[in-house]
């Protein structure tokens, strides 16, 4: 049989390996359009690749479409080996991002890690509102995307967005091998150097908190950190809660927020959905929070006029009623007495008529 991967996609280069597979840049020959086809490095049955691949393809059955969750389009069964074609990220991982700064010396500044932490917990959002968790976030796993801008009609620039905003680099969650249900996990260890100490402790009741506590560490990497450990003392001191030393200045604030996030009580670590609407990451929406609140303080004392207004008009029309009844009261009291005095001691005028006869 003519093989389906070389019917219809032309390979262009290796661009990665992981712990599924390799992973290819190949050109749909159909639709002329890029995509990354990864395959399984051992054929399936029997071999432990076959969960990482299953999961993987249920994980974007269930998830469909996400701007921060790498697209899935189809996959198939080769020569036993499993095949995905996903979406082509053309800025690569995290990690060759962070190898290249470690080249030269740098780090992402505040901006770029705000913006990756933002983006990803966007991502996470999603796919724990699915009912899902993802259990292996690290850099190697969330890949850059550069937004190519195209002149629109009007000659401005435009870019295919399906975002509430449009950033030039837009963070994507791949690889999920290790996805696994929130309310009946079969969970997979992931990379312990990112791993929360409840999943080793076998503790699952939460679950997306582990994601949240990998996160932080990666956002740790790509502000300097050194590599972290994969077990010692080192490894141990940041499940007590402490962040590992970033060699950049960083706000307080944001600083705590990280801490926060490997909490070693899971249950105090911020969903990815507080994280969304944090104000270290969106100020717009803190001020947005205050403006709503002082808007219903507002409302507030506007009812509470209306509340006071509508009872004095209230009274105001209970006492003209009362005013009025009196009134009629008192006329027909003196109408009464007028006709008495009529009909009891009042003198009458009487006409006589005298005829003289002659």
């Amino acid at each position: 049989m003519v093989s389906r991967y070389k019917k219809e996609f032309l390979e262009l280069e290796k661009i990665g390996v992981g712990e599924f597979g390799s992973v290819y840049k190949c050109i749909k020959r159909l639709d002329g359009c890029v995509y990354a086809i990864k395959r399984s490095k051992r054929p399936l049955a029997g071999s432990s690749d076959e969960q990482l691949a299953l999961r993987e393809v249920y994980a974007h059955a269930v998830l469909g479409h996400h701007p921060h969750v790498v697209r899935y389009y189809s996959a198939w069964a080769e020569d036993d080996h499993m095949i995905i074609q996903n979406e082509h990220c053309n800025g690569g991982s995290l990690q060759d991002a962070l190898l290249e700064n470690a080249k030269l010396g740098q780090y992402f500044p505040e901006g770029e890690l705000k913006e990756i932490l933002l983006q990803v917990s966007m991502g996470l959002k999603y796919i724990h509102n699915s009912g899902l968790v993802h259990l292996d976030i690290k850099p190697s796993n969330i890949f850059i995307c550069h937004k190519l801008a195209v002149s629109g009609p009007a000659g401005q620039e435009e870019s295919d967005s399906e975002d509430e905003f449009s950033p030039g680099v837009v963070y994507k969650i791949g690889d999920l091998g290790h996805v696994t249900s929130i309310t009946n996990p079969q969970v997979e260890e992931g990379d312990r150097r990112f791993l929360a100490n409840e999943i080793l402790q076998e503790q699952y009741c939460y679950l997306p908190k582990a994601d949240i506590f990998a996160l932080a560490l990666t956002v740790a990497l790509a502000a300097g950190t050194a590599p972290l450990p994969h077990n010692g003392p080192l490894w141990h001191h940041i499940r007590k809660g402490n962040l590992p030393p970033i060699p950049q200045k960083l706000p307080h604030r944001f600083l705590e927020l990280l801490k926060l996030m490997i909490h070693p009580d899971p249950a105090q670590r911020p969903s990815a959905t507080a994280l969304t609407k944090h104000p270290v990451l969106r100020p717009s929406c803190g001020k947005a929070v205050q403006l709503q609140e002082q808007l219903n303080m507002e409302k507030c004392k506007t009812a509470m006029l209306e509340r006071e207004l509508k009872a004095a008009r209230l009274a105001q029309s209970l006492m003209k009623d009362q005013a009025l009844g009196s009134a009629k009261l008192q006329e027909s009291e003196t109408s009464s007495k007028q006709k008495s005095k009529r009909l009891v001691g009042g003198k009458s005028c009487r006409s006589f008529s005298f005829t003289l006869g002659f």
